[in-house]
């Protein structure tokens, strides 16, 4: 690439990293503004004066830790539940062989393809038949299973050699202890990424969650927060919104920061070989 390319290149990533960073600046800089200075028209680039006192009344206002804690716990079980099921399928689909099984992979693969809206109503009918509305599985249980992790995995487990494999078979080893001995020890980059990912996604999920759960006690931060700031006149505290939003964000932030060597690691490896 010559010279001229690269620094159209740099343009463009940045234009790109500015309309990123700007809503996530706006938010920021709301949550430290007055009620007066939120409703100001134009709007003010920057807080006049900074309210740090706004994170306490968000904290006050909103049932938080509540909201929080039903979180931590729905996303613990969806990670736990749909990395081991990624882990399996992920392993059948590489290793094994039995009857079907590029005809059900192709399925797992098809279904990537369906927006998630449109299993809502399916889903919900089924939960309802069941009687599950206002329960930890109502929100747990349609996120146990994600084709886009299996195939990142499966990916992965390709690339082990198959006389590695072989070997294993040969020496007495089991598929499962292959798979917990061998395999998992070097995918262990992907399934760490599957289990950021399966996080963020729980964290950021909105219409199930709000559509399963009418108890304000079993929301999580994603649905319970929408209207947690909805004062009496109908008006709503933006800038204790922002604040609550901002105490959401930072820990996925964080979470990425740490631990992008991972995921970059996991997304490259998975994409070498089909």
């Amino acid at each position: 690439m010559n010279k001229s390319g690269k620094v159209w290149g740099r343009i463009f990533l940045l234009a790109v990293l500015f309309m990123v960073l700007v809503p996530f600046y706006w938010m920021v800089a709301t949550s430290l503004k007055s009620g007066a200075e939120v409703a100001m028209i134009p709007s003010t680039l920057y807080p006049h004066s900074i309210r740090l006192d706004n994170y306490l009344k968000a904290l006050q206002m909103a049932p938080f830790l509540r909201y929080f804690l039903n979180t931590v716990i729905v996303a613990a079980a969806v990670v736990l539940f749909s990395t081991v099921v990624s882990i399996l399928s992920a392993f059948a689909y590489a290793r094994l062989d039995f009857p079907g099984k590029d005809v059900l992979f192709f399925i797992t693969l098809a279904t990537m393809m369906i927006p998630q809206e449109m299993l809502i109503i399916t889903n919900f009918k089924t939960i309802a038949d069941w009687g599950w509305m206002n329960t930890y599985q109502a929100l747990i249980l349609p996120y146990c299973i994600n084709a886009s992790h299996i195939y990142l995995m499966r990916q992965n487990m390709k690339q082990i050699p198959n006389e590695l494999y072989i070997a294993a078979r040969i020496d007495g080893l089991t598929n499962f202890r292959f798979l917990i001995k061998v395999v998992i020890p070097q995918v262990k980059s992907s399934i760490f990424t599957s289990m950021l990912l399966s996080l963020i996604w729980i964290w950021n999920t909105f219409a199930w969650p709000n559509l399963v759960t009418t108890n304000d006690a079993l929301r999580l931060i994603s649905n319970g927060l929408k209207n947690a700031f909805t004062q009496s006149s109908g008006e709503i505290a933006y800038e204790l919104q922002m604040a609550a939003a901002t105490m959401v964000t930072i820990p996925l932030i964080l979470a990425f920061v740490l631990f992008r060597k991972y995921i970059l690691s996991g997304v490259t490896k998975g994409g070498i070989k089909g």
